[in-house]
């Protein structure tokens, strides 16, 4: 129960905690200004109704069930620190409410599209491969060991996808006067070409694109929806890099492709994780594999919770939250990544 003059925050952030997303300095902070009540997700509906009335912010995506949605008559907003949406609350209420439900995911773009655009050089140059060979004994001198290089300057590039990772991405790929085309349905043309890259259809940035980046979110319109076809639209030695959900690929349908020479691939994400130890990925020649780590670095977890603060601080001034990214309520019930298991 709430402090008097102290509004009250319930923590649910499962897998991530308290600790992994705030400082030192900015947990201090949160517990000077506000009581926090820490519990397990599962634990939300267990909480009596004063305590849930009391409620004015919620760290985390605990499932809420309309009952009690009904008791948190104090409820401002939901701050999703898994940064996946999940349809496990009843977004429609929370947005006739006025609650907003805001997502800190925007601190894992950077991180991210700087290891994508390492993997995409990596494909290019071979650099992992070249490394192994060394090590062992066999490596080829000068261009006796490029033979399958080629550069991205220069280069033709596409991207699925165009939200905050794809935009951090095409800053990073800003310097090697390349042309980028994009796809995503969700976005007019005007606001892709205000970045600089041209609009184009999923066809042409398959067909036409030396490599691709795939960085669109999953949703109940497009999982696996690049899949056998979409590879064989590919060019040949054209390199296809996945960074954000292996839901929008038919993994089987990627596989076969890197196997059978067709392209060469990398991917920070796969179908279930961890990945099994037998998982035919593993061992698959022109396959470059990261386990999830991209985004997983700690700068980008304490990011989160300054992110936090400063939302809840103009929240309580009246004014509505700017660092974290707003769901909407158009889009957020198609989402459809799962939840992470491990941070």
């Amino acid at each position: 129960m709430s402090t008097i003059g102290k509004p009250l925050v319930l923590s649910a952030p499962d897998p991530r905690s308290l600790d992994l997303i705030f400082t030192d300095a900015a947990r201090r902070e949160l517990h000077a200004r506000y009581d926090v009540l820490e519990c397990e997700p599962s634990a939300l509906a267990e909480q009596s109704d004063e305590t849930l009335a009391a409620v004015r912010y919620i760290i985390g995506q605990p499932p809420i069930t309309p009952e009690t949605l009904a008791a948190m008559k104090s409820l401002r907003c939901i701050f999703n620190v898994e940064s996946n949406l999940i349809n496990n609350m009843p977004y429609e209420t929370l947005f006739e409410r006025g609650i907003h439900v805001v997502t800190t995911g925007a601190v894992f773009a950077g991180p991210v599209a700087e290891l994508g655009l390492a993997m995409a050089l990596n494909l290019a140059r071979g650099i992992v491969d070249a490394d192994v060979d060394f090590r062992e004994g066999r490596e080829l001198w000068g261009g006796d060991g490029n033979s399958t290089a080629r550069l991205l300057t220069g280069s033709e590039i596409g991207i699925v996808g165009f939200g905050d990772l794809g935009k951090a991405l095409n800053r990073l790929l800003s310097g090697f006067d390349a042309t980028i085309r994009v796809f995503d349905p969700w976005l007019p043309p005007s606001i892709l070409r205000e970045h600089n890259v041209e609009p184009a259809s999923l066809e042409t940035v398959l067909s036409q694109s030396d490599t691709v980046f795939v960085v669109a979110a999953v949703t109940s319109d497009n999982t696996g929806f690049l899949d056998r076809k979409a590879f064989a639209r590919m060019r040949r030695n054209a390199a296809f890099v996945l960074l954000s959900r292996a839901g929008v690929v038919d993994f089987d349908a990627l596989m076969q492709a890197v196997r059978s020479g067709h392209i060469v691939a990398a991917s920070d994400v796969f179908p279930d994780e961890p990945l099994a130890a037998d998982h035919p990925v593993r061992k698959l020649p022109g396959f470059l594999r990261s386990a999830h780590r991209a985004g997983a670095l700690d700068i980008a977890f304490k990011r989160m919770g300054d992110m936090v603060l400063e939302d809840m601080d103009l929240m309580d001034r009246g004014l509505p939250p700017m660092r974290s990214k707003r769901a909407e309520r158009e889009t957020v019930s198609r989402m459809r990544s799962k939840p992470v298991t491990n941070n």
